[in-house]
């Protein structure tokens, strides 16, 4: 096991632009999600990524939330997906967010998705047929689809991002939920193993696990990230950061401390509880700036 800290973080610096770039070049992340419940959440990821220097954000969400989302984020472009009777999305949003693939270097999916999402048919159309450019963060309600598809992840090459709480890890790993509290640094490795993928496992203490390489433990961060919208920033955070060029276990190491630090810094200034997942946006390009 070894800790994440500044000095893991020093040794493995983040890609920086050169002088001659644009907005395509910085990165493009697709951000896919949401329901008529939480049409929001994807404003957390979408601008996360903007925060972590993606260069381009796109969001596509059920249709009914997509022009209201649209609105609240003019920097981002909003694709409309179909959504299913409960208000999420459904079977028939899969094949539309294949479409757009191309246009992304890193696709989040999950963040906003609720239980009667058809997760398993959207997952199935997203990952069935890799591409060589694209990288994945697979969160949320899109965790628990992937438990039956181990093969597909793999088939990915390590370019796959997972990110359970404990309750999505039993779900992930179709195990009793009192397992991930037992021992949560082996069985993030065994899913890292399965997967074929970097995972990393959030709590009061994170742990990240990438086959061949050691674990890493994150112990920062505090109570008040325990709080809604907290993990759709995380993953955005991620996604960015994979959308300029950033190895998937660096991507993720990156992301779980900048978020972490965040945390710690609303918690100064605001308070240990009640701080909003949206007020940890504004320290993000300031903390990756302090570690250059």
């Amino acid at each position: 096991m070894t800790p994440l800290d500044s000095s893991w973080l020093a040794a493995r610096p983040l890609p920086q632009p050169d002088g001659d770039i644009d907005k395509n070049s910085r990165g493009r992340v697709l951000v896919a999600g949401g329901s008529e419940t939480v049409p929001a959440a994807l404003r957390l990821t979408g601008e996360a990524a903007f925060r972590a220097g993606a260069g381009k954000v796109q969001l596509a969400t059920v249709e009914r939330a997509a022009l209201a989302l649209g609105l609240t984020m003019p920097e981002a472009a909003t694709f409309p997906l179909p959504a299913n009777d409960a208000g999420e999305l459904g079977a028939a949003a899969g094949s539309v967010l294949a479409g757009y693939l191309d246009r992304c270097d890193t696709l989040v999916l999950g963040p906003g998705m609720g239980a009667e999402a058809a997760a398993t048919a959207i997952l199935s159309a997203v990952i069935g047929e890799p591409r060589k450019g694209l990288s994945l963060v697979i969160d949320a309600a899109a965790l628990g689809a992937c438990a039956d598809m181990p093969n597909a992840v793999r088939a990915h090459e390590g370019r796959v991002v997972l990110t359970p709480h404990p309750g999505e890890m039993a779900q992930l790993m179709q195990r009793d939920k009192s397992r991930p509290e037992d021992d949560p640094e082996a069985l993030a490795c065994e899913a890292a193993e399965r997967f074929g993928a970097t995972v990393l496992l959030k709590g009061a203490q994170t742990w990240i696990a990438c086959p061949n390489q050691p674990v890493l433990r994150f112990a920062g961060g505090g109570p008040g990230l325990a709080t809604g919208g907290s993990g759709d920033v995380l993953a955005g955070i991620i996604g960015g950061l994979l959308s300029r060029g950033t190895p998937p276990r660096t991507a993720a190491a990156w992301g779980v401390w900048l978020h972490g630090e965040a945390g710690r810094r609303c918690a100064e200034q605001i308070g240990q509880l009640g701080f909003l997942g949206r007020e940890l946006l504004p320290h993000i390009p300031r903390l990756m700036a302090s570690q250059r």
